[in-house]
């Protein structure tokens, strides 16, 4: 079986693979990419040069641009997950402020460099809350072809903080000690001020 999958969900998918192909007998084959975005290398770039897919596993605005494509079977899909945005941060970094809207926006502000994901969760910060925030035109947000690579940006300093799906932050978190999570337990309100 072969498997496209986007990084929001590989430390939740990793985990049950081995026990999968040991039941049930069937190897699977696990090739990654953006859920959306330009390049090849996102899934529906890998799609469109033919990499073969059995299942893929991504956003559901990727996904819905795949089915539109005619890319995905109509009706097969399924939603497996939502996944808040948190805010990375440098090991040993005081814990920023994230309990409300105002204090998101002025610790982007403070920020030298806000790193950002070029997939779905970086396109939504780019083109609705940053700009819903007074915002966009005022931070330096560089965007990362994959969420890994927003927070090595961060580990390394290169940007002060990376707001990003959560999962990414802990499955970076997970293997580079100089990442660390910080997010608010409501943290979808945070990121979805009124209008």
């Amino acid at each position: 079986m072969n498997v496209l999958i986007s990084g929001g969900f590989s430390r939740a998918y990793e985990q049950p693979v081995p026990e999968f192909e040991r039941t049930c007998g069937i190897k699977v084959t696990t090739g990654s990419g953006a859920s959306q975005g330009a390049g090849p290398q996102t899934i529906a770039g890998q799609l469109a040069r033919g990499v073969p897919a059995d299942v893929v596993i991504l956003s559901r605005e990727g996904l819905s641009e795949l089915i539109a494509a005619n890319r995905i079977i109509a009706g097969t899909d399924v939603d497996l997950a939502r996944v808040p945005l948190g805010v990375a941060v440098r090991t040993r970094t005081p814990k920023p402020d994230v309990s409300t809207v105002e204090a998101i926006k002025q610790l982007l502000l403070k920020a030298k460099t806000v790193a950002v994901p070029e997939s779905t969760s970086g396109i939504w910060l780019k083109t609705d809350l940053f700009p819903r925030l007074s915002i966009v035109e005022r931070i330096n947000i560089k965007a990362t072809p994959r969420g890994t690579h927003a927070t090595e940006m961060v580990a390394e300093g290169g940007a002060d903080v990376a707001v990003m799906p959560v999962s990414e932050i802990l499955h970076a978190a997970a293997s580079n000690s100089r990442v660390a999570c910080r997010q608010r337990s409501s943290s979808h309100r945070c990121f979805q001020p009124p209008s």
